[in-house]
């Protein structure tokens, strides 16, 4: 296995301190670590030896580096493809078009209305991707089972940079790239925020982490650990590769995100169908959180934060401004103490809260709008978090009304979701102890 720094990390005090991954770690290293780490991103393998692999497995698990694989020739051969369809031959016929290489294929036909020529099997009904998902894996013999949607359409050799991972006993699920299609007007809004796409960095998939979850329209995982957990909750109509990925993580598995594989994704037709996509996502929120209470809510916040929302919406922002004065001061000075440049630990402590307060403003925006509507000084902080979002969508083009029309779409899921569950958990914040430092 060779491995590659996250693009996050940056070294200090001789390269022993290194601070970055997801979320953001501070790690010191010795002179053997210094070593065996410059040795690795040199290119050299990491070897057998117990220290290098101990240490090796420390940095991954932390996000701090990432495996590099080597492409796999013979990848086709372990794979068994499972496609779970409902009303969509076109694009089954163009997805094993694409995927003729794959010897193994199984086609799960999930009740639709006209029944799917060259299906491998079919539900007499409806029964939900999950389902359809659990019928096709559990007819695989191979060890590694990739799920493709019929919406998708994957590069040559996406699963090359995939299955090496798998070498890693740990590993059971990789999952590519999904951008979008630039087609009509939602599929030029999801090349830029689509919520399938998680990005051009590789990353260790966890729910504290910058990739939280990966999605199943395109997703390789290991039938064994699909077996340990039973695959899919069938319940679920949709989040159900969320909770997928979350089981396999509380399993003790691990699961990657590759970017080097791509596959691209078939965007809804009209804004009308994409607008009820984000609604049936958001009703997922609150099964999910039933199932998964510590993992799923709107934010994650230090408690501190709590009382500078309250300061805020009572009309005292510069009450409300000396807590995250007072947590830069002391992060800065605790990262320099740990061998971080003064400016450098400045510039990482105020990004800290900036970071903070757009998790909040994400947070209004997309769940907490319909309290914020309640109050006048709720409505004007709701309205700036508006303004500043249809600014960012502005600047990179991916269309202003769109990204409202998807934050509102998917908070109503979120709202209707818990009325429906009795739950008010979704809606609410995860407060924590704040650090002093990464």
């Amino acid at each position: 296995m060779r491995l590659q720094l996250d693009a996050s990390v940056r070294r200090f005090d001789g390269n022993r301190v290194l601070l970055g991954g997801s979320p953001t770690r501070l790690l010191r290293l010795g002179t053997t670590g210094v070593h065996l780490l410059d040795t690795w991103l040199a290119g050299t393998a990491v070897d057998h030896e117990p220290t290098a692999r101990a240490l090796a497995r420390r940095l991954l698990d932390a996000g701090i580096v990432h495996p590099a694989p080597e492409p796999s020739a013979d990848a086709r051969t372990v794979v068994t493809l499972v496609v779970p369809v409902k009303n969509n031959p076109p694009g089954v016929a163009r997805l094993l078009a694409a995927t003729s290489d794959i010897p193994d294929r199984i086609v799960v036909d999930d009740g639709s209305e006209v029944p799917i020529g060259g299906a491998t099997i079919r539900h007499d009904r409806s029964r939900g991707p999950a389902a359809a998902r659990n019928t096709g894996w559990r007819r695989a013999a191979t060890p590694l089972v990739a799920f493709l949607d019929s919406d998708t359409i994957p590069d040559p050799g996406w699963l090359t940079s995939v299955v090496p991972l798998f070498d890693d006993p740990s590993v059971a699920a990789v999952a590519p790239r999904i951008p979008s299609l630039t087609v009509g007007p939602v599929g030029h809004y999801e090349a830029r925020r689509s919520s399938l796409d998680m990005g051009a960095e590789p990353a260790a998939v966890r729910p504290d982490g910058r990739v939280r979850y990966v999605p199943s329209a395109a997703l390789v995982v290991r039938a064994r650990a699909l077996q340990a957990i039973d695959g899919f909750d069938e319940s679920l109509r949709f989040g159900e590769d969320v909770d997928l990925v979350w089981r396999l993580l509380a399993a003790g598995y691990s699961v990657r995100y590759q970017p080097l594989s791509t596959v691209h994704h078939e965007p809804r037709g009209t804004i009308a169908a994409f607008l009820r996509q984000r609604f049936d996502y958001g009703t997922s929120a609150a099964p999910l959180s039933q199932r998964h209470p510590d993992l799923l809510h709107p934010a994650h916040l230090p408690a501190i934060a709590a009382v500078q929302g309250a300061l805020a919406i009572t009309g005292c922002p510069a009450a409300a401004a000396i807590p995250s004065v007072v947590t830069i001061i002391r992060t800065a000075r605790g990262l320099h103490h740990r061998h971080i440049p003064l400016p450098t630990a400045t510039t990482l402590a105020v990004t800290g809260q900036l970071r903070l307060i757009r998790q909040l403003a994400d947070a209004l925006r997309r769940v907490w709008w319909p309290l914020a509507l309640c109050s006048r000084r709720g409505r004007r902080l709701l309205l700036v978090a508006y303004l500043a979002a249809a600014a960012e969508s502005h600047r990179d083009g991916s269309g202003v009304m769109l990204r409202i029309g998807d934050d509102l779409a998917y908070g109503l899921g979120v709202w209707a979701g818990c009325l429906t569950h009795r739950t008010v958990r979704p809606l609410t914040p995860r407060l924590h102890r704040a650090r002093k430092s990464p």
